[in-house]
């Protein structure tokens, strides 16, 4: 009774109430660019009657009258229904077949999330430029640029395994860019090894390369190495990651490590293509005097910025190559076909002959590069349908990357979150779902 007179009262004098809410998104967070989306604002205008003027008699009259003419509505459907039962007791009842239901729809591009999948909202802020490479100290910081690549078989094999990616690119800094323990990294690997049988490293500062080695040899992991030598900085830099590279390959023998790729994209960073060859070339003699000669050298590169001189001097050809920055995007499939036409352009025009491999392909699940939506939906599509693509293109790759980077402090976040597993190495989503091709 106090709740219908209530709302009647309400009625009678014009008071007016207005709540919006904005649809709740399926994740909130940094990428969607709205700190307090999760708020529903409530707008209210008060009444502008005169409560002295109101005339309450004849709003309570009008009340029970209502009531009455309900009771009475209400008495005669009861009256109706009782008469229907009785002329409808013995009519068979015809058996109703079932309503047909409308199919699902599938989406491309954002398959539906496993329960450990938390689908992002595509940002809508202006794009970030693309990832530009970081030199790392020694000490502390991964020495990685944008994604990289690996090296491994000497003819594209295109091989993935049963639900697994052929590679993926391993930094294991932690995410304050301090050095991890090789307990640490034995951890981190043991995940790593679910998903891939090669992992690729852009350095061997942090003592990477060694405790990745002594992990796999402690726990046979079956994981296989492709190493790199970091030269962005210099002479004095690059000597030092060849000299840690050399004790530790003499240290564990060279059965795990399948290549060597000094640099990564460091004619795109403005080195001169002759200073880049001299670096190979002095990797390559170093190794050969070490007796470690049987280890393939060859650097990683941007495919627009791959040159035939740079090819001649690698034993092999590692490219890097990204969709999400092109300037139009129509949807997954299109991307990667596009990233399969690059790596053929080069195996075609530049390579003369040297296998090709992605040293790094991948897409991020947040932050924003122009058109391409970075989602963790586009990038599960992504995942799949490269490694599908890759295989059969007759192409060997490095998914790029296996956790994300909160390392790189500052990083816009399309760079931070390429990878297949968060910071703390907690999946990004069920791996199953790579078991596609």
């Amino acid at each position: 009774m106090r709740a219908s007179l209530t709302s009647f009262v309400a009625a009678a004098l014009t008071s007016s109430m207005v709540a919006s809410a904005a649809p709740v998104p399926q994740k909130i967070g940094e990428a969607m660019g709205v700190a307090n989306n999760n708020l529903i604002q409530i707008e209210f205008n008060p009444a502008t009657v005169d409560w002295n003027q109101v005339n309450w008699s004849s709003v309570f009259a009008a009340e029970e009258q209502k009531q009455q003419q309900q009771k009475q509505q209400q008495q005669q459907q009861q009256q109706q229904r009782q008469t229907v039962a009785v002329q409808t007791s013995s009519t068979p009842v015809a058996a109703a077949s079932p309503s047909p239901e409308a199919p699902a729809q599938i989406q491309e591009e954002a398959p539906a999330p496993q329960p450990a999948v938390t689908i992002q909202a595509a940002t809508t802020s202006a794009p970030e430029a693309a990832p530009s490479s970081e030199p790392a100290p020694a000490t502390s910081a991964a020495p990685e640029s944008t994604p990289e690549q690996n090296t491994g078989s000497n003819g594209n094999s295109g091989s993935s395994g049963n639900g697994q990616l052929w590679g993926l690119n391993y930094s294991p800094y932690n995410t304050d860019g301090s050095c991890p323990d090789v307990n640490t990294v034995a951890g981190q690997l043991a995940k790593v090894a679910s998903v891939t049988k090669n992992i690729r490293l852009y350095s061997t500062d942090c003592s990477q390369f060694e405790n990745a080695l002594q992990a796999i040899t402690s726990n046979n992991l079956g994981l296989s190495i492709h190493a790199g030598i970091w030269i962005s900085d210099g002479q004095t830099r690059m000597q030092s990651d060849l000299d840690q590279f050399v004790s530790a390959a003499k240290k564990f023998g060279t059965g795990l490590i399948k290549g060597v790729s000094v640099g990564n994209e460091d004619i795109s960073k403005g080195m001169s293509e002759s200073t880049l060859i001299d670096y190979i070339n002095q990797v390559r003699s170093r190794l050969q005097a070490e007796g470690l000669g049987n280890i393939p050298v060859y650097t990683t590169e941007q495919d627009a910025h791959f040159t035939s001189g740079m090819a001649a001097v690698s034993d092999l050809v590692q490219i890097n190559v990204y969709s999400i920055f092109d300037s139009s995007y129509s949807n997954i499939d299109s991307s990667v076909q596009s990233v399969i036409q690059r790596a053929n352009n080069i195996k075609n025009n530049v390579a003369g002959g040297k296998q090709v491999r992605f040293g790094e392909t991948g897409w991020s699940s947040s932050g924003n590069t122009g058109p391409s939506p970075l989602t963790l939906a586009n990038e599960i599509a992504y995942a799949q349908k490269i490694k599908c693509a890759a295989a059969s293109a007759g192409f060997d790759y490095f998914y790029f990357e296996a956790k994300n980077a909160n390392w790189k402090q500052g990083a816009v976040a399309s760079e931070q979150n390429f990878g297949i597993f968060d910071a703390g190495f907690t999946p990004k989503f069920d791996f199953n779902l790579l078991n596609v091709c």
